[in-house]
């Protein structure tokens, strides 16, 4: 536990006094009033400090508000993501209008349908694939770098193995390969399936790909500071009381590790939204009619000259959201690293 003084100075105006003001009439000191804080609460505390912290966290709140309540939204414009107004279109597929009372996107060409409905519809895809794999990713790094650092022996060193050897593979090369192997397995024919099918197989090869390559680099950070700790005098004595391995591991270790593990999860979420829109982009990810802010770049990239709303509405979408959760990643990291001071 880390004890910060705090010492109460109401009855002061500059805050710069010298320790004689500080002192009583009577000559005895007042009494400072001291609480006890954790390091994760002093994190915290510098961080709602943080105004670029703050504002980056109100953007992704933003954005995890028009997933949750897409519905919602489209409902309120009055439109949906699947029906088409081809009377909205030109003999060249081209809109015809902009952005209306009842389009507040304008509409995509070639199909007509409603972009804003598409837009807000199209976060879904990112956040929940980012989420799911940020949340499956530290489960399995810090288990697995718990594991290694602490037993130690053989252990360590088939985790260790099984760490470099994810880290050596091609990563792309598997994300192009593994959503065909899956539509193999559990669709019998792509060609003639569901679309449903195909977009539930092409979701769950998203989450497996981008969550095989993650844990490993977390699990070697973790097992880096693993090693660190095992020789400190609490977990020596947690040794000689006998208390079993399992509390040393989740109930003296991974306490000391909320502060690397937080920062690793912080910058890890951004990358994989990117991740989900870059493969989506190639053709690996989602499918149609799946809104999808990569679905959507992928598509406008024919039609940015004639339509640029139609492309630049996801970009922006992703390039905001991206840099919002980078700054406040730093920021999580600057609160909770010691040597630092804002």
């Amino acid at each position: 536990m880390v004890v910060e003084p705090l010492i109460e100075e109401a009855a002061l105006e500059n805050k710069g006094a010298s320790l004689d003001a500080m002192t009583a009439p009577t000559g005895e000191a007042k009494k400072v009033k001291t609480q006890h804080r954790s390091p994760t609460q002093i994190a915290l505390a510098r961080l709602r400090k943080d105004r670029v912290a703050m504002l980056c966290l109100g953007i992704f709140a933003f954005f995890v508000l028009i997933a949750v309540f897409a519905p919602l939204l489209a409902k309120l414009e009055g439109q949906d993501t699947t029906t088409l107004h081809q009377d909205l279109l030109d003999d060249y597929g081209f809109p015809t209008i902009s952005a209306t009372s009842e389009h507040w996107f304008g509409i995509e060409p070639r199909l007509g349908r409603d972009l804003f409905a598409r837009f807000v519809y199209g976060a879904r895809p990112s956040l929940i694939v980012a989420v799911t794999v940020t949340v499956i990713t530290a489960f399995v790094g810090v288990v697995m770098g718990l594991l290694a650092g602490f037993m130690g022996g053989w252990i360590d060193r088939v985790i260790s193995w099984v760490i470099d050897f994810v880290l050596s593979l091609p990563y792309l090369l598997f994300a192009i390969a593994v959503p065909a192997v899956i539509l193999t397995l559990f669709v019998e024919d792509a060609t003639t399936a569901d679309t449903s099918e195909v977009t539930r197989a092409r979701f769950f090869s998203l989450i497996l790909v981008l969550s095989f390559f993650g844990w490993a680099s977390l699990a070697r950070l973790i097992r880096g500071e693993v090693l660190s700790l095992r020789e400190r005098e609490f977990i020596a004595a947690a040794k000689v009381l006998g208390v079993p391995t399992r509390n040393v591991l989740f109930k003296e270790l991974l306490p000391n590790l909320v502060a690397p593990i937080i920062i690793s999860t912080s910058l890890a979420l951004p990358s994989y939204i990117v991740a989900e829109a870059g493969l989506t982009f190639l053709g690996v990810g989602l499918v149609e009619p799946t809104p999808s802010w990569g679905l959507t770049i992928s598509n406008a990239t024919t039609y940015y000259r004639a339509d640029p709303l139609y492309l630049w509405l996801p970009v922006l979408a992703i390039s905001i959201l991206v840099l919002a959760l980078s700054l406040l990643g730093d920021s999580i990291r600057d609160a909770f690293d010691p040597r630092t001071r804002r």
